[in-house]
């Protein structure tokens, strides 16, 4: 089928098959699907079967063996996400020239802030909500690189992360930080009471596991030479390999607070061995933010003003 004439006949009835696609997808099957789509799994799978045909290929093996996508299936799923986000942009732009604040605003973040005293994500949420209640929220926890692409690919609207080698296509704003700790977990040989013997040698010596990607996390452990042994790329992933007490980590004192209280862990050498992360709210600079970002980006910052 040629593809001019294929992208030329696309119409509402696509796009609606197309988000039924993206939606099994994501919930990892027809079944799975089911309580999304609020629809039944026999009529999910003729919606399938009918994007199938418009499209020409085959997207998913579906049956007894479970659920997966082809390889053409994996690549109408990225044109596919990347239509339903021009569309939804498209949707808000035209929402603004109509002077209305609805449609559908993207965040992402990386950081834990909901235990974050200095964070007043939730309280700007509320505000927001107050002034656009047209206004659907789609909030998200991403890797800090995958929120920088998918912000400057229009995928996102706004995302919060860590300040960090800041890319020319995008504007940062500054709005609250950390305090980044060493921790051990309860069973290494670090935990208890004898850290007076311990030096930078034997931190360096240890398994220190790391978050994955471009990060003042990743710069740190680099800086101080520490040996990774394990990778990740959440914080709440961090935990888990911190609390099996064979390795060390970094994680910020509000996350690590609860653990701490409950003796799971431990901050190792915290006069000596911390660091303080800075987060911001990006947005791309082209095309200029839609007036719903906008908002939202403005009530953040007033938010975290004080």
């Amino acid at each position: 089928m040629n593809q001019r004439a294929l992208v030329a006949r696309i119409g509402d009835a696509d796009i609606k098959l197309l988000r039924i696609f993206k939606s099994v997808v994501e919930s990892g099957g027809l079944s799975a699907a089911e309580v999304d789509l609020n629809i039944g799994k026999s009529t999910i799978s003729k919606h399938i079967a009918d994007l199938e045909h418009r499209l020409d290929l085959k997207l998913c093996n579906r049956g007894p063996a479970g659920f997966s996508l082809t390889e053409d299936g994996d690549k109408v799923l990225r044109a596919a996400e990347n239509l339903l986000a021009s569309v939804s942009h498209f949707r808000t732009e035209v929402n603004d020239i109509k002077q209305k604040l609805v449609g559908t605003i993207r965040v992402a973040l990386f950081d834990q802030c909901a235990s974050n005293p200095e964070s007043h994500l939730a309280q700007a949420i509320h505000r927001f909500n107050r002034a656009a209640p047209g206004v659907e929220i789609e909030l998200s926890l991403e890797p800090p690189n995958i929120i920088e692409t998918m912000v400057i690919g229009g995928q996102l609207d706004l995302g919060i992360v860590a300040l960090h080698r800041p890319s020319s296509s995008l504007d940062y704003a500054p709005l609250y930080g950390e305090n980044m700790y060493l921790y051990c977990g309860k069973g290494h040989r670090f935990f208890g009471d004898h850290q007076s013997a311990l030096g930078m040698q034997d931190v360096r010596a240890a398994n220190y596991a790391g978050i994955s990607v471009n990060s003042p996390n990743l710069y740190i452990g680099q800086k101080l030479g520490l040996r990774r042994a394990a990778k990740v790329q959440s914080e709440q992933a961090l935990a888990i390999l911190i609390m099996s007490g064979r390795y060390l980590g970094f994680l910020p004192d509000h996350l690590a607070k609860e653990f701490v209280r409950r003796e799971l862990m431990q901050a190792v050498l915290p006069d000596h061995i911390h660091y303080r992360t800075r987060f911001a709210a990006i947005t791309r600079k082209r095309p200029v933010p839609t007036r719903t970002t906008k908002l939202f980006l403005e009530t953040l910052l007033d938010q975290h003003a004080g």
